[in-house]
């Protein structure tokens, strides 16, 4: 087959196990800059072009898009769906997923454990909205919030009250979340691909701090995981129509509750905390679903 990788960077940890994943198995892969890439939408002939020239056919795409170029990305995301290209995880899924609220709405709908969450758009109603989540301690994010950045830990109503504020006097949107003590700073990545949870890792917040994720200091390592969080992880993939997504899941005294859906999920840390070959699993499942109709070229230097 002859994949096209968007991503900004062929450098990153995920972008080259994919190509190593693909080569491996005898795919050819051209990374390509999304942003480099413009389109002629015409509906008798869509098409890409990229550095000058109109891209050839692809069997499939693997979006590696940053949050930052959401917009761009899935707009070019779109136009590989227009031309019939089969795409691992599609425009609509990435968009729902990287829009926090609209996702957690999305959850709540099809009946899944979520952290019990506040939206508010009036300083006025900041007492009743702190109350609403069982009080402080409570959880504070920016909705553009990535990597646990634009996340504050409200540890009294003062505090709670006084961020909020200051939030809201910038325009920022937030929402307000109630504070799962019992996790302990840790949460579990599951990495779905298709309808199963091929890898699993806990992540512990560094010393002194309440956000696990590793680009804060956090530590992963490879975990078992209970059949309810399983099919917690599993039902939220679908929820946001996603093939590929690394669902966060908290241990709350009342089971599993999401806290996200991450369409994007880096390889590095599921890959050397668990020892498998997530690369792998994604490119064997792109081959079982997508159906060749190009016939590879030598592998491009781009």
């Amino acid at each position: 087959m002859h994949i096209a990788l968007l991503s900004r960077n062929r450098n990153l940890y995920s972008t080259r196990r994919l190509i190593e994943a693909a080569e491996q198995r005898g795919h050819t892969v051209r990374v390509i800059d999304t942003l480099r890439c413009y389109m002629n939408i015409a509906s008798h002939h869509p098409t890409i072009h990229y550095r000058g020239e109109q891209l050839e056919p692809f069997d499939a795409v693997i979006p590696r898009i940053g949050a930052s170029v959401t917009f761009y990305g899935t707009a070019v995301l779109r136009q590989f769906e227009m031309m019939g290209t089969y795409v691992l995880n599609d425009s609509v899924g990435i968009t729902r997923s990287r829009d926090k609220l609209r996702s957690l709405q999305l959850l709540s709908r099809k009946g899944l454990g979520l952290p019990i969450t506040g939206f508010a758009h009036s300083p006025d109603d900041i007492p009743d909205l702190i109350k609403m989540v069982k009080g402080a301690p409570l959880v504070i994010k920016l909705l553009e919030g990535t990597q646990g950045i634009g996340v504050v830990l409200a540890e009294t109503q003062q505090a709670a009250e006084s961020v909020i504020q200051a939030f809201m006097g910038l325009n920022a949107n937030i929402m307000v979340q109630e504070y799962i003590k019992e996790a302990r700073g840790a949460d579990l990545r599951c990495f779905v691909v298709g309808d199963k949870v091929v890898a699993a890792m806990k992540r512990q917040a560094a010393e002194g701090e309440f956000r696990s994720n590793l680009h804060r200091g956090g530590s992963a390592s490879s975990i078992r995981i209970t059949p309810e969080e399983r099919s917690t992880a599993i039902r939220a993939a679908k929820a946001m129509g996603l093939q590929v997504a690394g669902v966060d899941l908290l241990r709350s005294n009342h089971g599993p509750v999401i806290m996200e859906v991450n369409s994007s999920p880096g390889l590095q840390g599921i890959e050397t905390s668990t020892g498998k070959d997530v690369a792998g699993i994604i490119i064997e499942h792109i081959a079982r679903n997508a159906a060749p109709v190009t016939k590879a070229p030598p592998r491009p230097k781009g």
